[in-house]
Formats: C-alpha cells, structure tokens, sequence
C-alpha cells in the first residue's frame, strides 16, 4: 500500500507539472520524506516544514494564535490554514496540513489520542478531514502520512473523494 501510493501521486505530480509545500506536525515530516525518497521529487517538491509547537504554526505559519486557543492546534481550522499558508510561503500549486494526537499522551475526550485532521488544497479545492488512527504513535504517524497522500492523490487527478476511515 505504501509504495503504491507514494508512486501513485509522484508520478501524478510529475504528470500534471504541479508544485507541493507540506505542513505538518504529528507525522514529524513523514509525509514529506515519503515523497522525498523518490527520484524526480525535486521538480514538484518545493517546502516541507515541521511546525510542532504552536509558537512555530504562529511564527513560520502565521496561523493566528486566537484561532489556535479558540479551536486548538488540533483542529479543522488549524489543518487547514497549515495547508493554504504553507502553499502562499512557497507559492506551490498544493498544501498539505497535518495536525493531530500520536500519543501515546495528549489526548481528551473531546480529541482522543489518534484523532488527525488532514488538509489538501489547491486554487480550485480545499478538502480537509478528520480522522482516528488506532495503534502505537508510529502506527497513528504512518496512518496519518498515508492518508495525506491519498487526499493529495485525489486532488491531483480530479478523482472524487473516496478515502477510507
């Protein structure tokens, strides 16, 4: 599954000569380094950036430090704004924005450890989604990389979200 769809949307990037900047701060990069590993990257991939704290989603993101405290750094609205601002940063075609909880602590009842949200934009579409990953925080990690890469395999080829819970 892995290497399918980290090909899938390498060669769909090539294919339509469209630019990626990701945010991310659960995966740590991973959805970056998935990309990255592959020969050719360096013509569609343009910025990867770790914001873990919130200080840095606010100082290299300029993410509003109100909406951070009024929705959380996990959030929808965090996830999304991770997406839009790292694509104005690096004038790239695409963002993605990952935030969420591996654990194996941080979570509340309200955001279980394992809940991610997942944005993907480009000028036309902006998608973001919410999910739960189960399993130790490598596995909540690698769950979420690979969900970014199939909302971003979606919105690259103009294929009608069907993704997975």
């Amino acid at each position: 599954m892995t290497e399918n769809i980290v090909n899938k949307v390498h060669k769909s990037l090539l294919k339509n000569k469209k630019s990626l900047a990701a945010a991310e701060s659960c995966t740590g990069g991973l959805s970056s380094s998935l990309l990255t590993r592959l020969p050719g990257s360096s013509r569609y991939f343009i910025l990867g950036v770790v914001t873990y704290s919130n200080a840095a989603k606010t100082a290299i993101l300029k993410i509003p430090a109100a909406t951070i405290k009024k929705y959380g750094a996990v959030s929808a609205e965090v996830a999304s704004l991770m997406a839009q601002n790292v694509r104005k940063i690096a004038k790239a075609n695409l963002g993605i924005g990952i935030t969420g909880i591996a654990g194996p602590s941080g979570g509340s009842p309200q955001k279980p450890v394992g809940t991610v949200f997942i944005a993907v934009e480009n000028d036309a579409k902006k998608i973001c989604r919410k999910f739960r990953f189960s399993g130790n925080r490598e596995n909540v990690r690698k769950q979420a990389a690979l969900k970014s890469l199939e909302l971003l395999s979606c919105l690259v080829s103009n294929d009608k979200i069907q993704i997975s819970k």
